[in-house]
């Protein structure tokens, strides 16, 4: 099964991403809907409420991944199995932008896959395997990925209806960069 596979991207203030877009209590109410919550090291509840962590940077990348499969009409899984298997390489290199950069990066939603495969140890309440690697998703820090991707990467997150695959499925991360020190200085 072929897909295309790209890349929208886009710099913005750190301080205005965060204002206009982070709404921790929507966020955190459907991440209490969502089966990983606080089963999974990537996601919420968190000790940090990250507000003030990412406030310390001056900049955030933002990328939406998007993948359209060739085929119409495919079931969800079919599509999202598409992502994930190109969600390694795509964790990896927000990681090597982050060591690069020395920010923050924030991965993509669902599932960890630094395990391969394996239950979460989380839900044995043991500690991460891999916290050098496993970050938490833009949502599970309380972004709100759907305003992001349409007002800042300008593309549609489209929705999967009675099991369907949408027309394509986006996928959005971050990377916070560029400390910041007092009075908004920079530090980097």
């Amino acid at each position: 099964m072929a897909e295309t596979i790209r890349n929208i991207t886009a710099h913005i203030p750190a301080a205005r991403y965060i204002a206009g877009y982070m709404d921790r209590e929507r966020c955190m109410a459907a991440c209490l809907g969502c089966g990983n919550y606080g089963k999974l090291w990537k996601c919420p509840p968190f000790d940090d409420d990250f507000r003030e962590t990412l406030g310390r940077y001056s900049s955030v990348y933002l990328r939406a991944t998007v993948i359209t499969p060739e085929e119409k009409g495919l079931p969800l899984s079919s599509v999202w199995d598409m992502f994930l298997k190109t969600k390694p390489a795509l964790e990896k290199e927000m990681l090597e932008m982050e060591a690069d950069t020395g920010g923050l990066a924030l991965g993509y939603a669902g599932d960890c896959t630094f395990c391969g495969g394996m239950p979460c140890r989380r839900t044995y309440g043991m500690p991460c395997l891999h916290p050098e690697l496993v970050r938490p998703s833009l949502e599970a820090c309380g972004f709100d990925v759907c305003r992001t991707a349409s007002e800042i990467l300008g593309t549609e997150i489209k929705w999967g209806k009675d099991g369907m695959a949408p027309e394509y499925i986006t996928a959005v991360s971050g990377l916070f960069y560029g400390r910041t020190g007092p009075n908004g200085s920079k530090t980097i």
